[in-house]
Protein backbone atom coordinates (compact mmCIF):
# COMPACT_ATOMS: atom_id res chain seq x y z
CA UNK A 1 0.00 0.00 0.00
CA UNK A 2 2.84 2.38 0.89
CA UNK A 3 4.51 1.67 -2.46
CA UNK A 4 1.30 2.38 -4.39
CA UNK A 5 0.82 5.66 -2.51
CA UNK A 6 4.39 6.67 -3.29
CA UNK A 7 3.94 5.95 -6.99
CA UNK A 8 0.65 7.82 -7.14
CA UNK A 9 2.04 10.88 -5.37
CA UNK A 10 5.10 10.90 -7.57
CA UNK A 11 2.90 10.93 -10.69
CA UNK A 12 0.80 13.85 -9.43
CA UNK A 13 3.93 15.83 -8.51
CA UNK A 14 5.44 15.16 -11.93
CA UNK A 15 2.44 16.69 -13.69
CA UNK A 16 2.52 19.80 -11.49
CA UNK A 17 6.27 20.18 -11.93
CA UNK A 18 5.90 19.77 -15.69
CA UNK A 19 3.58 22.77 -15.86
CA UNK A 20 5.81 24.91 -13.66
CA UNK A 21 9.13 23.98 -15.24
CA UNK A 22 8.27 24.81 -18.84
CA UNK A 23 10.78 27.41 -20.08
CA UNK A 24 9.47 30.95 -20.38
CA UNK A 25 8.47 32.15 -23.83
CA UNK A 26 10.57 35.21 -24.61
CA UNK A 27 9.13 37.77 -27.02
CA UNK A 28 10.89 40.69 -28.69
CA UNK A 29 9.26 43.09 -31.14
CA UNK A 30 11.56 44.62 -33.77
CA UNK A 31 11.22 48.21 -34.93
CA UNK A 32 9.33 47.16 -38.06
CA UNK A 33 6.71 45.28 -36.00
CA UNK A 34 7.99 41.71 -36.47
CA UNK A 35 7.49 39.69 -33.30
CA UNK A 36 10.30 37.27 -32.45
CA UNK A 37 9.35 34.59 -29.90
CA UNK A 38 11.21 31.55 -28.65
CA UNK A 39 11.28 28.85 -26.00
CA UNK A 40 14.73 27.56 -25.13
CA UNK A 41 15.36 23.94 -24.18
CA UNK A 42 18.22 21.47 -24.20
CA UNK A 43 17.11 19.79 -27.43
CA UNK A 44 19.78 19.10 -30.07
CA UNK A 45 17.34 20.24 -32.75
CA UNK A 46 15.18 23.30 -33.24
CA UNK A 47 12.13 24.31 -35.24
CA UNK A 48 11.99 27.87 -36.59
CA UNK A 49 8.96 29.16 -38.45
CA UNK A 50 7.06 32.16 -39.68
CA UNK A 51 3.37 32.44 -38.80
CA UNK A 52 1.61 35.02 -40.96
CA UNK A 53 -1.79 36.64 -40.57
CA UNK A 54 -2.94 35.67 -44.05
CA UNK A 55 -5.30 33.09 -45.50
CA UNK A 56 -8.43 32.56 -47.55
CA UNK A 57 -10.46 34.87 -45.28
CA UNK A 58 -8.35 37.77 -46.57
CA UNK A 59 -9.16 36.96 -50.20
CA UNK A 60 -12.13 37.95 -52.33
CA UNK A 61 -14.08 35.86 -54.83
CA UNK A 62 -11.64 36.65 -57.66
CA UNK A 63 -8.43 35.99 -55.72
CA UNK A 64 -9.62 33.01 -53.65
CA UNK A 65 -6.84 30.42 -53.80
CA UNK A 66 -3.99 32.95 -54.19
CA UNK A 67 -2.62 32.24 -50.71
CA UNK A 68 -2.60 28.48 -51.31
CA UNK A 69 -0.92 29.07 -54.68
CA UNK A 70 1.75 31.29 -53.06
CA UNK A 71 2.43 28.60 -50.44
CA UNK A 72 3.22 26.17 -53.26
CA UNK A 73 5.40 28.71 -55.07
CA UNK A 74 7.37 29.62 -51.93
CA UNK A 75 9.27 26.33 -52.13
CA UNK A 76 10.09 26.69 -55.83
CA UNK A 77 12.98 29.10 -55.61
CA UNK A 78 13.76 32.69 -54.69
CA UNK A 79 15.55 35.53 -56.45
CA UNK A 80 18.74 34.60 -54.56
CA UNK A 81 18.23 30.84 -54.88
CA UNK A 82 16.52 30.20 -58.22
CA UNK A 83 14.88 26.95 -59.25
CA UNK A 84 15.52 24.02 -56.97
CA UNK A 85 18.52 25.68 -55.27
CA UNK A 86 16.38 26.62 -52.27
CA UNK A 87 15.22 23.06 -51.62
CA UNK A 88 18.74 21.71 -52.17
CA UNK A 89 20.15 24.11 -49.59
CA UNK A 90 17.53 22.99 -47.08
CA UNK A 91 18.35 19.36 -47.79
CA UNK A 92 22.08 20.02 -47.45
CA UNK A 93 21.39 20.97 -43.82
CA UNK A 94 19.52 17.71 -43.30
CA UNK A 95 16.54 19.89 -42.44
CA UNK A 96 12.81 19.43 -42.95
CA UNK A 97 10.82 22.24 -44.62
CA UNK A 98 7.05 22.43 -44.51
CA UNK A 99 4.18 24.90 -44.61
CA UNK A 100 0.42 25.20 -44.63
CA UNK A 101 -2.36 27.67 -45.35
CA UNK A 102 -5.62 27.92 -43.44
CA UNK A 103 -8.50 30.39 -43.44
CA UNK A 104 -6.75 32.90 -41.18
CA UNK A 105 -3.06 32.03 -41.14
CA UNK A 106 -0.15 30.85 -43.27
CA UNK A 107 2.95 29.15 -41.88
CA UNK A 108 6.39 28.15 -43.14
CA UNK A 109 8.72 26.28 -40.80
CA UNK A 110 12.01 24.39 -40.87
CA UNK A 111 13.25 21.76 -38.42
CA UNK A 112 17.05 21.51 -38.29
CA UNK A 113 19.99 21.07 -35.95
CA UNK A 114 20.19 23.80 -33.33
CA UNK A 115 23.56 25.01 -34.61
CA UNK A 116 22.00 25.81 -38.00
CA UNK A 117 19.40 28.22 -36.57
CA UNK A 118 20.99 31.39 -38.12
CA UNK A 119 21.00 29.75 -41.56
CA UNK A 120 17.36 28.67 -41.12
CA UNK A 121 16.33 32.25 -40.29
CA UNK A 122 18.11 33.45 -43.45
CA UNK A 123 16.30 30.86 -45.57
CA UNK A 124 12.91 31.80 -44.14
CA UNK A 125 13.53 35.50 -44.72
CA UNK A 126 14.54 34.78 -48.30
CA UNK A 127 11.43 32.66 -48.78
CA UNK A 128 8.94 35.39 -47.79
CA UNK A 129 10.82 38.44 -49.10
CA UNK A 130 12.26 37.23 -52.39
CA UNK A 131 9.90 34.59 -53.75
CA UNK A 132 10.81 34.31 -57.45
CA UNK A 133 7.33 33.50 -58.84
CA UNK A 134 8.82 32.42 -62.15
CA UNK A 135 6.30 32.03 -64.96
CA UNK A 136 7.51 28.53 -65.85
CA UNK A 137 7.21 27.38 -62.24
CA UNK A 138 3.76 28.98 -61.93
CA UNK A 139 2.44 27.00 -64.89
CA UNK A 140 4.00 23.81 -63.57
CA UNK A 141 2.57 24.33 -60.10
CA UNK A 142 -0.84 25.25 -61.53
CA UNK A 143 -1.17 21.68 -62.80
CA UNK A 144 -0.07 20.28 -59.43
CA UNK A 145 -2.69 22.33 -57.57
CA UNK A 146 -5.46 21.35 -59.99
CA UNK A 147 -4.57 17.71 -59.34
CA UNK A 148 -4.69 18.37 -55.58
CA UNK A 149 -8.16 19.87 -55.98
CA UNK A 150 -9.34 16.63 -57.62
CA UNK A 151 -7.88 14.63 -54.74
CA UNK A 152 -9.54 16.94 -52.21
CA UNK A 153 -12.90 16.36 -53.90
CA UNK A 154 -12.49 12.64 -53.20
CA UNK A 155 -12.01 13.29 -49.46
CA UNK A 156 -15.62 13.52 -48.38
CA UNK A 157 -14.80 14.69 -44.85
CA UNK A 158 -12.98 17.74 -46.24
CA UNK A 159 -15.78 18.35 -48.73
CA UNK A 160 -18.37 18.22 -45.94
CA UNK A 161 -16.49 20.80 -43.84
CA UNK A 162 -16.07 23.10 -46.84
CA UNK A 163 -19.82 22.88 -47.42
CA UNK A 164 -20.39 23.57 -43.73
CA UNK A 165 -18.40 26.81 -43.96
CA UNK A 166 -20.14 27.70 -47.21
CA UNK A 167 -23.60 27.46 -45.67
CA UNK A 168 -22.75 28.80 -42.20
CA UNK A 169 -20.94 31.89 -43.50
CA UNK A 170 -22.61 32.27 -46.88
CA UNK A 171 -21.78 35.46 -48.72
CA UNK A 172 -18.66 36.15 -46.61
CA UNK A 173 -14.95 35.38 -46.93
CA UNK A 174 -15.10 32.49 -44.44
CA UNK A 175 -17.38 30.64 -46.84
CA UNK A 176 -14.49 30.29 -49.29
CA UNK A 177 -12.28 27.22 -49.40
CA UNK A 178 -8.58 27.49 -48.59
CA UNK A 179 -7.54 25.93 -51.91
CA UNK A 180 -9.77 28.18 -54.05
CA UNK A 181 -11.88 27.23 -57.02
CA UNK A 182 -10.71 25.42 -60.15
CA UNK A 183 -11.61 28.48 -62.23
CA UNK A 184 -9.51 30.76 -60.05
CA UNK A 185 -6.49 28.47 -60.08
CA UNK A 186 -6.64 28.34 -63.88
CA UNK A 187 -6.69 32.12 -64.28
CA UNK A 188 -4.53 33.49 -61.43
CA UNK A 189 -1.52 35.31 -62.89
CA UNK A 190 1.92 36.17 -61.61
CA UNK A 191 0.68 39.70 -60.93
CA UNK A 192 -2.11 38.33 -58.70
CA UNK A 193 0.34 36.25 -56.67
CA UNK A 194 2.84 39.11 -56.38
CA UNK A 195 0.06 41.42 -55.20
CA UNK A 196 -0.95 38.90 -52.53
CA UNK A 197 2.62 38.66 -51.24
CA UNK A 198 3.07 42.45 -51.29
CA UNK A 199 -0.17 42.96 -49.36
CA UNK A 200 0.10 40.30 -46.67
CA UNK A 201 3.73 39.27 -46.16
CA UNK A 202 4.59 42.28 -43.99
CA UNK A 203 6.48 42.44 -40.71
CA UNK A 204 3.60 43.51 -38.39
CA UNK A 205 1.53 40.56 -39.63
CA UNK A 206 4.27 38.01 -38.88
CA UNK A 207 5.62 36.06 -35.92
CA UNK A 208 9.06 34.47 -36.11
CA UNK A 209 8.78 31.60 -33.64
CA UNK A 210 11.42 29.10 -32.54
CA UNK A 211 11.68 26.21 -30.09
CA UNK A 212 14.54 23.91 -29.16
CA UNK A 213 18.21 24.30 -28.36
CA UNK A 214 18.53 27.90 -29.44
CA UNK A 215 19.32 31.22 -27.77
CA UNK A 216 16.67 33.94 -27.90
CA UNK A 217 19.35 36.57 -28.17
CA UNK A 218 20.91 34.86 -31.19
CA UNK A 219 17.46 34.45 -32.74
CA UNK A 220 16.76 38.18 -32.36
CA UNK A 221 20.17 39.04 -33.81
CA UNK A 222 19.49 36.81 -36.84
CA UNK A 223 16.04 38.36 -37.27
CA UNK A 224 17.48 41.88 -37.15
CA UNK A 225 20.03 40.92 -39.78
CA UNK A 226 17.57 39.42 -42.24
CA UNK A 227 14.17 41.04 -41.54
CA UNK A 228 15.01 44.64 -40.63
CA UNK A 229 14.54 45.89 -44.20
CA UNK A 230 11.13 44.26 -44.54
CA UNK A 231 8.41 46.85 -45.37
CA UNK A 232 5.73 47.55 -42.79
CA UNK A 233 2.92 48.14 -45.30
CA UNK A 234 2.20 47.30 -48.92
CA UNK A 235 2.52 49.75 -51.78
CA UNK A 236 -1.21 50.45 -51.56
CA UNK A 237 -1.00 51.14 -47.81
CA UNK A 238 -2.22 49.18 -44.82
CA UNK A 239 -4.25 45.99 -45.18
CA UNK A 240 -8.04 46.50 -44.92
CA UNK A 241 -9.68 45.50 -41.65
CA UNK A 242 -10.91 41.93 -41.36
CA UNK A 243 -14.47 41.72 -42.69
CA UNK A 244 -17.17 40.56 -40.27
CA UNK A 245 -18.52 37.07 -40.98
CA UNK A 246 -22.09 36.48 -39.86
CA UNK A 247 -23.29 32.97 -39.02
CA UNK A 248 -26.43 31.70 -40.77
CA UNK A 249 -28.51 28.72 -39.71
CA UNK A 250 -28.99 26.84 -43.01
CA UNK A 251 -28.00 23.70 -44.85
CA UNK A 252 -26.29 22.25 -47.92
CA UNK A 253 -27.20 18.77 -49.12
CA UNK A 254 -25.18 17.03 -51.82
CA UNK A 255 -27.01 13.75 -52.35
CA UNK A 256 -25.18 10.98 -54.19
CA UNK A 257 -26.68 7.53 -53.74
CA UNK A 258 -23.73 5.94 -55.55
CA UNK A 259 -21.52 6.59 -52.53
CA UNK A 260 -21.43 3.90 -49.82
CA UNK A 261 -21.49 6.14 -46.71
CA UNK A 262 -23.05 9.44 -45.68
CA UNK A 263 -21.02 12.29 -44.17
CA UNK A 264 -23.01 14.64 -41.93
CA UNK A 265 -21.77 17.73 -40.09
CA UNK A 266 -23.93 19.88 -37.82
CA UNK A 267 -22.73 23.04 -36.07
CA UNK A 268 -23.89 26.12 -34.20
CA UNK A 269 -21.98 29.38 -33.97
CA UNK A 270 -19.15 29.17 -31.46
CA UNK A 271 -16.94 31.82 -29.87
CA UNK A 272 -13.77 33.38 -31.29
CA UNK A 273 -10.26 32.47 -30.21
CA UNK A 274 -9.97 34.80 -27.22
CA UNK A 275 -13.37 34.04 -25.68
CA UNK A 276 -13.03 32.20 -22.31
CA UNK A 277 -16.10 30.10 -23.19
CA UNK A 278 -13.81 28.06 -25.46
CA UNK A 279 -12.36 26.18 -22.49
CA UNK A 280 -15.83 25.16 -21.28
CA UNK A 281 -16.88 24.08 -24.78
CA UNK A 282 -13.72 21.98 -25.11
CA UNK A 283 -14.66 20.26 -21.85
CA UNK A 284 -18.14 19.65 -23.29
CA UNK A 285 -16.62 18.06 -26.40
CA UNK A 286 -14.45 15.85 -24.20
CA UNK A 287 -17.63 14.68 -22.46
CA UNK A 288 -19.12 13.73 -25.83
CA UNK A 289 -15.86 12.05 -26.82
CA UNK A 290 -15.10 10.47 -30.16
CA UNK A 291 -15.67 7.05 -31.66
CA UNK A 292 -14.44 4.81 -34.42
CA UNK A 293 -15.36 1.22 -35.16
CA UNK A 294 -11.71 0.27 -34.73
CA UNK A 295 -11.79 1.36 -31.06
CA UNK A 296 -11.89 -1.33 -28.40
CA UNK A 297 -14.35 -1.31 -25.54
CA UNK A 298 -17.58 -1.51 -27.51
CA UNK A 299 -20.65 -0.59 -25.47
CA UNK A 300 -18.50 -0.35 -22.32
CA UNK A 301 -16.90 2.94 -23.36
CA UNK A 302 -17.17 5.81 -20.89
CA UNK A 303 -18.69 8.27 -23.39
CA UNK A 304 -22.45 7.71 -23.65
CA UNK A 305 -22.67 8.54 -27.33
CA UNK A 306 -19.76 6.22 -28.15
CA UNK A 307 -21.38 3.41 -26.17
CA UNK A 308 -24.67 3.90 -28.04
CA UNK A 309 -22.92 4.03 -31.40
CA UNK A 310 -21.07 0.78 -30.67
CA UNK A 311 -24.07 -1.06 -29.20
CA UNK A 312 -26.57 -0.13 -31.92
CA UNK A 313 -24.16 0.21 -34.86
CA UNK A 314 -25.20 3.83 -35.43
CA UNK A 315 -22.13 5.03 -37.32
CA UNK A 316 -18.66 4.18 -38.54
CA UNK A 317 -17.12 7.11 -36.65
CA UNK A 318 -17.99 10.47 -35.13
CA UNK A 319 -16.02 13.36 -33.71
CA UNK A 320 -17.01 16.69 -32.14
CA UNK A 321 -15.15 19.86 -33.15
CA UNK A 322 -14.71 23.42 -31.93
CA UNK A 323 -13.20 25.44 -34.78
CA UNK A 324 -12.38 29.01 -33.78
CA UNK A 325 -11.60 32.13 -35.81
CA UNK A 326 -10.88 35.71 -34.81
CA UNK A 327 -14.46 36.69 -34.09
CA UNK A 328 -16.58 33.58 -34.58
CA UNK A 329 -16.40 29.80 -34.66
CA UNK A 330 -18.12 26.51 -35.45
CA UNK A 331 -19.06 24.19 -32.59
CA UNK A 332 -20.50 20.89 -33.68
CA UNK A 333 -20.02 17.25 -34.61
CA UNK A 334 -19.31 15.21 -37.73
CA UNK A 335 -20.21 11.57 -38.29
CA UNK A 336 -20.01 8.95 -41.03
CA UNK A 337 -22.79 6.37 -41.18
CA UNK A 338 -24.63 3.89 -43.32
CA UNK A 339 -27.59 5.41 -45.22
CA UNK A 340 -30.21 3.76 -43.00
CA UNK A 341 -28.60 4.84 -39.71
CA UNK A 342 -28.55 8.61 -40.29
CA UNK A 343 -31.78 9.40 -38.46
CA UNK A 344 -30.90 7.32 -35.39
CA UNK A 345 -27.39 8.77 -35.14
CA UNK A 346 -28.60 12.34 -35.53
CA UNK A 347 -31.26 11.76 -32.88
CA UNK A 348 -28.72 10.38 -30.38
CA UNK A 349 -26.17 13.11 -31.09
CA UNK A 350 -28.69 15.93 -30.65
CA UNK A 351 -30.02 14.28 -27.50
CA UNK A 352 -26.46 14.27 -26.15
CA UNK A 353 -26.27 18.00 -26.85
CA UNK A 354 -29.50 18.57 -24.95
CA UNK A 355 -28.18 16.51 -22.05
CA UNK A 356 -25.08 18.73 -21.94
CA UNK A 357 -27.38 21.74 -21.61
CA UNK A 358 -29.61 20.28 -18.93
CA UNK A 359 -28.07 17.43 -16.94
CA UNK A 360 -24.26 17.31 -17.15
CA UNK A 361 -22.81 15.61 -14.06
CA UNK A 362 -19.68 16.44 -12.05
CA UNK A 363 -18.18 12.99 -12.66
CA UNK A 364 -18.40 13.50 -16.43
CA UNK A 365 -16.76 16.92 -16.13
CA UNK A 366 -13.93 15.51 -14.02
CA UNK A 367 -13.18 12.81 -16.59
CA UNK A 368 -13.38 15.32 -19.46
CA UNK A 369 -10.98 17.72 -17.72
CA UNK A 370 -8.44 14.93 -17.34
CA UNK A 371 -8.73 14.19 -21.06
CA UNK A 372 -8.07 17.86 -21.84
CA UNK A 373 -5.05 17.94 -19.53
CA UNK A 374 -3.63 14.91 -21.30
CA UNK A 375 -4.07 16.59 -24.69
CA UNK A 376 -2.58 19.81 -23.33
CA UNK A 377 0.62 18.16 -22.07
CA UNK A 378 0.95 16.37 -25.42
CA UNK A 379 1.68 19.81 -26.94
CA UNK A 380 5.13 19.54 -25.37
CA UNK A 381 5.96 16.56 -27.57
CA UNK A 382 8.66 17.81 -29.97
CA UNK A 383 9.99 21.21 -30.99
CA UNK A 384 7.67 21.51 -34.01
CA UNK A 385 4.48 21.34 -31.93
CA UNK A 386 5.88 23.80 -29.41
CA UNK A 387 6.95 26.19 -32.19
CA UNK A 388 3.51 26.04 -33.81
CA UNK A 389 1.92 26.63 -30.41
CA UNK A 390 4.02 29.78 -29.93
CA UNK A 391 3.36 31.18 -33.40
CA UNK A 392 -0.38 30.51 -33.36
CA UNK A 393 -0.83 31.89 -29.86
CA UNK A 394 0.86 35.18 -30.68
CA UNK A 395 -1.37 35.60 -33.74
CA UNK A 396 -4.58 34.62 -31.94
CA UNK A 397 -4.09 35.96 -28.41
CA UNK A 398 -1.22 38.43 -28.72
CA UNK A 399 0.78 36.35 -26.23
CA UNK A 400 1.60 32.75 -25.51
CA UNK A 401 -0.68 31.46 -22.78
CA UNK A 402 1.33 29.21 -20.40
CA UNK A 403 0.11 25.66 -19.83
CA UNK A 404 -0.15 26.45 -16.11
CA UNK A 405 -2.75 29.10 -16.96
CA UNK A 406 -4.62 26.69 -19.24
CA UNK A 407 -4.63 24.15 -16.41
CA UNK A 408 -6.10 26.72 -14.02
CA UNK A 409 -8.84 27.57 -16.54
CA UNK A 410 -9.67 23.89 -17.00
CA UNK A 411 -9.72 23.28 -13.24
CA UNK A 412 -12.21 26.12 -12.76
CA UNK A 413 -14.83 24.42 -14.96
CA UNK A 414 -17.66 22.61 -13.20
CA UNK A 415 -20.90 20.96 -14.28
CA UNK A 416 -22.94 24.12 -13.85
CA UNK A 417 -20.59 26.07 -16.12
CA UNK A 418 -20.87 23.37 -18.79
CA UNK A 419 -24.66 23.45 -18.61
CA UNK A 420 -24.79 27.25 -18.75
CA UNK A 421 -22.29 27.72 -21.59
CA UNK A 422 -23.76 24.88 -23.68
CA UNK A 423 -27.22 26.39 -23.22
CA UNK A 424 -25.83 29.73 -24.38
CA UNK A 425 -24.47 28.33 -27.65
CA UNK A 426 -26.58 25.23 -28.37
CA UNK A 427 -30.02 25.37 -26.77
CA UNK A 428 -32.74 26.53 -29.19
CA UNK A 429 -30.19 27.78 -31.74
CA UNK A 430 -30.47 27.42 -35.52
CA UNK A 431 -27.73 25.03 -36.70
CA UNK A 432 -25.80 24.88 -39.96
CA UNK A 433 -25.86 21.47 -41.65
CA UNK A 434 -23.76 19.95 -44.41
CA UNK A 435 -24.47 16.49 -45.77
CA UNK A 436 -22.79 14.50 -48.56
CA UNK A 437 -23.56 11.06 -49.95
CA UNK A 438 -26.64 8.82 -49.70
CA UNK A 439 -28.53 11.18 -47.38
CA UNK A 440 -32.16 10.46 -48.25
CA UNK A 441 -32.87 9.56 -44.62
CA UNK A 442 -31.60 12.89 -43.27
CA UNK A 443 -34.67 14.60 -41.88
CA UNK A 444 -36.02 17.94 -43.04
CA UNK A 445 -34.19 20.98 -41.62
CA UNK A 446 -37.20 22.00 -39.53
CA UNK A 447 -37.28 18.59 -37.84
CA UNK A 448 -33.60 18.86 -36.99
CA UNK A 449 -34.12 22.41 -35.75
CA UNK A 450 -36.98 21.24 -33.50
CA UNK A 451 -34.58 18.83 -31.76
CA UNK A 452 -32.41 21.76 -30.62
CA UNK A 453 -34.59 22.17 -27.52
CA UNK A 454 -36.64 20.10 -25.12
CA UNK A 455 -40.16 20.97 -24.01
CA UNK A 456 -39.82 21.02 -20.23
CA UNK A 457 -42.50 21.54 -17.58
Amino acid sequence: AALLTFTRNRGAATYAQTLQNIPETQVTTLENGLRVASEESNQPTCTVGLWIEAGSRYEDAKTNGAGFFVEHMAFKGTKKRPGSAFEKEVESLGAHLNGYTSREQTAFYIKALSKDMPKVVELLSDLVQNCALEDSQIEKERGVILQELKETDSNLADVTFDYLHATAYQGTALAQTVEGTTENIKRLTRADLASYVDTHFKAPRMVLAAAGGISHRELVDAAKQHFTGMPVTSKEGSVPALACCRFTGSEIRARDDALPLAHIALAVEGPGWADPDNVVLNVANAIIGRYDRTFGGGKNQSNRLAALAAEHNLCHNFEPFNTSYSDTGLFGFHFVSDPLSIDDMMFCAQREWMRLCTSTTESEVTRAKNCLRNAMVAQLDGTTRVCENIGSHLLHYGRRIPLEEWDARISAVDARMVRDVCSKYIYDKCPAIAAVGPIEQLLDYNRIRSAMYWIRF
